[in-house]
């Protein structure tokens, strides 16, 4: 593991790329986008897509890149140099990503539940004839509503023993809790040693997938009826394009799939070198990313052909969203495949991996957001880094298991609903008002330059400063406009699990007017003063030194100018503590 100063760097620059990948790519690609797809036009909705793409997805990721690899630091601390009045962006994505990872290593623990189960033959999930079904399940999906296939009913009283809501909380399925632990005992293995073990974990839990979906793919595309679910896929509707709604979850799709907001990819790229070709990492990450997506649809949606043709429903009754894609249906189309076990084995591997990869990434936001934070009394207290990390998976571990009850989808989805959904919305919205243009997209040009030598072009400057705000904005305003409650197929949340669900979603939000109200009462000076203070890059450094001169090198003339004026200010100002 190289250094430089204090901070470690990733020994390879491809290491960085492949867990920023791993972050970029997981389970949404393979259930959320091809969802939308058909949903929204099939082939038609791939235009909105990759337009969304280029405009909004590449330019965002290029600016939390940027910011990450200049100031090496987390999203806490990075964004309080840049932009004073709203630091408490950079903890909320912080906050935003531990209350995830609590949740999505549930997902974790489903895949390696699945995965222990499919070692066994027959399938479990492959006929009615076990304890666990009902009189009214059966082997095959039918238009009945009254009834639920063999996989359904695995999943929903098997594995979850869901019962009838989240007011039934029941009992902790220990089964699942003893898988949920080892989830995080692999976590940890993945990022205790920081970039020295996570550096070289990605190399397989970033590849393996790749290798995966194409084995798939390779057998799907040889069954019959494979044909009808991939034309459905992909066969545009071009009148779904005349609809606002279409855009709109594009744009989200790409927002929430590489991850904008989460502070995982900023993050990471703190452990870059200062010099480091981030257009490079950021064209690899997004459009590996946006691939992948478009593979995961064709590896499904032939899986849905084949199961239309062998139960003769059309597609649309076999497509669902969520959990419900990757956990019920696609299991149901191993059952009748030739060598079921090794499908549905490389199958929750890959799921597996791609869960890892995401999970890890999130945990690193708050053990670098602490380990920056404090850094020296933290060591001090916990000795090594090590313990801090394992402190973290033991929190997170026992927040998560509320999700391994009988009422643990409930509890999953809701949690869901307001992170993924609401919260990380606001998030990324003032992220973009303080990186692109209260620091100015002027400024993140001249830290560029400063690391590659090179000024991004007019394209990037013009997404920085009009593009990307106006699609957020209308993002957010879409999003405010078409909010529904949380619900779980048929279930509606009652009240108070709504209200339990808006204060999740506060647990995270919360830190942005409270990191502006600290702001401005440790600025000196009059509400104005204090006010002028709070948008000038590196006002709360006590120092007023760049980062860069952390790291021993010569700081750019703009940015010097920056540093001069808060000290000029200051200076004017009564003499106050800081």
């Amino acid at each position: 593991m190289d250094k430089r100063g204090s901070r470690p760097t990733w020994s390879r620059q491809i290491e960085f790329t492949l867990a920023g990948v791993g972050s970029a790519v997981g389970l949404g690609n393979i259930w959320r986008f091809p969802y939308l797809c058909f949903r929204s036009g099939g082939g038609a909705f791939l235009v909105p897509y990759l337009l969304m793409l280029v405009v909004l997805g590449i330019p965002l990721l290029h600016m939390e890149l940027t910011v990450g690899q200049y100031t090496k630091r987390g999203p806490v601390h990075a964004l309080a140099q840049f932009c004073p009045l709203l630091k408490g962006v950079g903890i909320a994505s912080a906050a935003i990503s531990f209350i995830m990872c609590t949740y999505y290593n549930v997902v974790i623990t489903w895949a390696l539940y699945y995965l222990f189960s499919s070692f066994q033959d027959p399938l479990p999930w492959e006929s009615c004839n076990n304890t666990w079904n009902t009189p009214n399940c059966t082997d095959h999906a039918t238009n009945g509503s009254y009834s639920s296939t063999a996989s359904q009913e695995f999943f929903r009283y098997k594995m979850l023993q869901q019962t009838g809501g989240i007011e039934e909380a029941g009992a902790i399925r220990w089964e699942l809790f003893l898988i949920l632990v080892l989830a995080w005992i692999l976590i940890y293995l993945c990022i205790f040693k920081g970039t020295q073990s996570t550096g070289k974990v990605v190399y397989v839990t970033a590849l393996l997938p790749y290798v995966i979906l194409v084995a798939l793919l390779i057998n799907n595309v040889q069954l019959p009826g494979a044909k009808r679910g991939i034309n459905f896929f992909i066969v545009p509707e071009w009148d779904k394009l005349l609809s606002v709604e279409v855009w709109v979850n594009a744009a989200a799709q790409i927002f929430n799939s590489i991850g904008i907001g989460f502070g995982s990819l900023m993050a990471m790229a703190s452990y870059s070198s200062f010099n480091n070709n981030i257009i490079k990492d950021t064209l690899t990450i997004s459009i590996v990313n946006s691939l992948t997506s478009i593979l995961s649809g064709f590896v499904i949606f032939s899986a849905f052909g084949y199961m239309s043709h062998l139960q003769d429903i059309p597609v649309a009754q076999l497509a669902v969203d969520g959990p419900g894609l990757v956990y019920v249906i696609y299991p149901q189309a191993f059952a009748s495949m030739p060598l079921p076990q090794l499908w549905a084995t490389l199958f929750f591997c890959m799921l597996l991996f791609l869960g890892i990869d995401s999970e890890f990434a999130m945990v690193e936001v708050m053990v670098t957001s602490l380990t920056d934070q404090s850094n020296q009394h933290l060591l001090k207290l916990f000795k090594r880094k090590e313990l801090l990390v394992l402190v973290v998976c033991g929190i997170a571990c026992l927040l998560g298991i509320p999700n391994v009850t009988q009422a643990g989808i409930y509890v999953f989805q809701l949690m869901d609903h307001y992170t993924a959904i609401v919260s990380i919305v606001f998030l990324a919205f003032f992220e973009v008002v303080g990186v692109c243009w209260l620091y100015g997209a002027s400024r993140l040009s001249d830290n560029l330059e400063e690391m590659t030598g090179k000024r991004p072009n007019i394209f990037f400057r013009l997404c920085w400063q009009i593009v990307a705000p106006f699609l957020i904005t209308v993002i957010l305003i879409s999003s405010i406009i078409q909010f529904k409650p949380a619900r779980y197929e048929g279930y509606v949340f009652p009240p108070w699990a709504q209200g339990l669900g808006w204060l999740i979603a506060m647990a995270s939000v919360i830190w942005i007017p409270l990191g502006t109200v600290h702001t401005l009462w440790v600025l000196p000076g009059s509400f104005v003063q204090k006010l002028k203070l709070s948008i000038t890059p590196y006002a709360l450094n006590e120092t007023s030194k760049m980062p860069y001169y952390e790291r021993g090198g010569s700081a750019r003339q703009p940015a010097v100018a920056v540093i001069s004026t808060a000290v000029r200010l200051q200076d004017k100002l009564p003499n106050q503590a800081n």
